[in-house]
């Protein structure tokens, strides 16, 4: 057996916390590469070759490290060449499942019930993590990434040979890689594992930092989109989707069910329409369900809502007119 934590099944001994009542996350477990003829990739890992057909990815609706690799898989125009499955918003002692629900797409591969039974099949004896993205290869059998940021990377340009794929879209360009790196640590760091620190947190001190680091970092991003379009500068690139995914979900959940709040993402002028213009970016929405990122939290976390019940609010209009076209943005 194991348990629960973070909407995270872990088996025994695949802990999450170290002393001191800090929320700690473990590294991600699967850390291959698909590159364009298969051979190593940035980590000295290969042998999966960008094929269309070929790949499966598993997501939560819930989950904001899968959001980015469902917005890279829409955006991309990845849909017709990467198959999807999406487990159900709740998670309880079985961990991640496919429950019959709106939005659950089931396993056509593996024809799983739940998310534990895809890493035994890659790996029969594996006893850690158990999370979602997954990135899972058809030919091999096996999973190839469950990172996140790392299958972003692989949906930026490792397909772009394939029909339909746009290669003219780039969200980790060359020129801009050290200041989108730059960026990344500290909205890794201080606001989309952050807000967790906050959540998990079972000492005051642990929580009070956590939280003092998320909002000088809100206040930080404030005001670098005060006189820019996005995170650096006039380009859309990997770092706002990858802050957005927590933006979307701070007001609805973050603030009230991990105690964030100071202030919501609302009252922050500059940030509250970045919040809007990108979701509004085209297909963006489609990748965004509401209904299971706000039942997921509330609906699934014992430790943190021991009744389970889900909120009806906030009323968020995300549709609403943005200013951001005020600021000049790149062709």
């Amino acid at each position: 057996m194991g348990f629960l934590l973070d909407g995270v099944w872990h088996d025994d001994g695949a802990t999450t916390k170290t002393e001191g009542g800090k929320f700690v996350r473990k590294d991600s477990g699967f850390r291959n590469w698909v590159t364009v003829d298969g051979r190593a990739g940035p980590s000295g890992k290969g042998g999966f070759k960008a094929e269309a057909g070929r790949y499966l990815l598993y997501v939560s609706w819930a989950c904001p490290w899968a959001h980015r690799t469902l917005i890279f898989r829409k955006l991309k125009g990845l849909e017709r060449h990467v198959g999807l499955c999406a487990v159900h918003w709740r998670m309880h002692e079985d961990g991640w499942a496919f429950y019959d629900g709106d939005g659950v797409i089931p396993d056509p591969v593996n024809n799983a019930a739940f998310m534990r039974e895809i890493y035994t099949a890659a790996m029969p004896n594996y006893s850690g993590r158990v999370t979602v993205p997954v990135l899972w290869d058809k030919q091999l059998n096996t999973i190839v990434s469950n990172e996140s940021s790392e299958i972003i990377r692989m949906f930026n340009s490792t397909f772009d040979g394939l029909d339909g794929v746009d290669a003219a879209i780039d969200f980790y360009p060359e020129a801009l890689r050290s200041e989108v790196d730059i960026v990344n640590e500290r909205v890794y760091r201080a606001v989309n594992n952050g807000v967790y620190k906050a959540g998990f947190a079972s000492t005051q001190d642990a929580y009070d930092e956590a939280v003092v680091d998320l909002f000088e970092a809100f206040d930080w991003l404030e005001a670098r989109l005060a006189s820019q379009r996005y995170l650096v500068g006039e380009h859309i690139t990997e770092a706002d989707w990858r802050l957005w995914v927590t933006l979307i979900r701070f007001d609805p959940v973050y603030h009230g069910h991990f105690k964030c709040n100071i202030r919501q993402i609302i009252d922050y002028p500059n940030l509250w329409n970045f919040t809007k213009e990108l979701y509004q970016w085209p297909g963006v929405a489609e990748t965004t369900n509401h209904v299971h990122i706000k039942s997921h939290y509330y609906g699934s976390h014992r430790t943190v809502n021991p009744t389970l019940i889900i909120p009806i609010g906030p009323d968020i209009d995300f549709d609403e007119p943005h200013d951001r076209r005020r600021l000049p943005a790149a062709a």
